[in-house]
């Protein structure tokens, strides 16, 4: 079975300014090029800020590009789980609920914000 990845808000946007190692971005491309993952949230954070017209063409652009996943009944029951489980903020607990439901393993950054979700597989683009 083909390993599926989520790619976190903070991988979009430092990948999309090319601001990830080579290594990382190296790696980062080639998951892109299989069609790129997203949860609804990272959607919302990546276009939630005004930017410069070219630059929000740019995340717009990834956005449309990936397959994006939304909130439904088993992510939000997860979530659920989570949030009375550890202390998580909502945004990354609906995200940690996606990774788990989807059976991905979640490219962040912010591994510390994860590390303490029972099951979940982190990779860090800065780390590779």
């Amino acid at each position: 079975m083909e390993q599926g990845y989520l790619i976190d808000s903070n991988v979009i946007i430092g990948y999309l300014a090319g601001r990830l190692p080579s290594s990382g971005m190296n790696a980062v491309s080639a998951i892109i090029d299989q069609v790129p993952h997203i949860s609804v949230i990272s959607q919302i954070e990546v276009l939630r800020f005004n930017d410069t017209p070219e630059n929000e063409s740019i995340l717009a652009d990834f956005i449309n590009m990936s397959i994006i996943h939304p909130l439904n009944r088993t992510v939000v029951r997860r979530t659920i789980e989570l949030c009375k489980q550890s202390k998580i903020k909502l945004p990354d607990a609906i995200i940690a609920a996606t990774v788990l439901t989807e059976n991905f393993t979640l490219i962040t950054r912010n591994i510390s914000d994860f590390k303490n979700i029972s099951g979940i597989k982190l990779l860090n683009p800065w780390e590779i």
